[in-house]
């Protein structure tokens, strides 16, 4: 079984249905209200334990209520939650997420907790980082802390995962360089290039940019259309799934959680984990809401 390990956020998801965004001054009624557990962080450690990995998962939450619900929601899984520890004064990270009838979105974020963990947080993680086969990480999470997992799992030879989101366009050089696989979305990449995604043309010559910056391997998605990946003098295209889309939430997280879960160390499997993720995520935007709608394996069959 796989030993995965991620660094990431812990969000209470506020799910609020409307039809279309509103305009700057504008005020609308919405149609429903709903409440879920999400964070990008939370989001791909349950995708890969729902892939069937062991994983453990390294966060932050605050001491009050939203910290049970997630909590639960996490044994109820077998998530690992040694490293999950309680921050005194910031409360359990937010989300607040515009729905459309097209099942686009808007997200706002209060880090809260999130925001507090620390370098010697992942310090005392270091065992369980050495241990396994896959680590990672995402931006709603303190870089400093990053950096430092990614550090420990290289000294001891475990894969790197960086999902660079919610876009960022200096991340730090260090980083890169500890990174194995970058798998951006298009709005991602283009802010880490400034190279725009339109077509497959585009996304070698992000590729070839994050190549020159000292990543060996990049996949890209792009939505409803796929991902394109790229391990410099190889790469190819893996189309999506096509579905009825409900909602988007959590449909890049799912990917690289069930991402993790199935690939190879020396990444020879590469097309075929991307399409076990693509058939997931696939899965995933046919449902409102995020941890609820990410599948369990036992439901994705390629």
């Amino acid at each position: 079984m796989k030993k995965i390990v991620v660094l990431g956020s812990i969000n209470v998801d506020t799910i609020l249905n409307i039809d279309c965004l509103p305009l700057p001054g504008e005020t609308m009624a919405m149609h429903d209200r709903s409440t879920a557990g999400g964070g990008k962080g939370a989001n791909q450690a349950i995708a890969a334990v729902r892939a069937g990995a062991d994983t453990s998962f390294i966060s932050k939450i605050g001491k009050d209520h939203a910290a049970d619900f997630m909590l639960d929601t996490f044994k109820d899984d077998g998530l690992k939650i040694d490293h999950v520890t309680e921050d005194e004064k910031a409360g359990t990270g937010k989300a607040y997420i515009l729905l459309d009838a097209k099942g686009q979105n808007s997200i706002l974020i209060y880090g809260g907790a999130n925001q507090t963990i620390t370098v010697e947080d992942i310090r005392k993680a270091k065992a369980t980082i050495a241990e396994a086969d896959c680590l990672i990480t995402e931006f709603e999470t303190p870089l400093e802390a990053s950096i430092e997992a990614f550090k420990i799992a290289k000294e001891n030879g475990v894969l790197t995962i960086l999902n660079p989101a919610p876009a960022k366009q200096n991340i730090p050089a260090e980083l890169l360089k500890l990174t194995d696989i970058i798998v951006p979305n298009e709005t991602e990449a283009e802010a880490i290039t400034g190279i725009k995604v339109d077509d497959r043309q585009s996304m070698e010559n992000v590729s070839n940019k994050l190549h020159t910056m000292g990543i060996k391997n990049v996949i890209i998605t792009v939505g409803a259309s796929g991902s394109f990946y790229s391990q410099g003098e190889r790469n190819g295209f893996v189309n999506a799934y096509k579905v009825n889309t409900v909602d988007t939430t959590a449909a890049g997280d799912t990917f690289i959680g069930y991402l993790a879960a199935k690939l190879d160390s020396d990444l020879s499997n590469i097309e075929e984990a991307m399409k076990f993720a693509s058939k997931a995520s696939s899965i995933t935007v046919q449902t409102q809401g995020a941890q609820n709608s990410i599948p369990h394996v036992r439901d994705v069959e390629i």
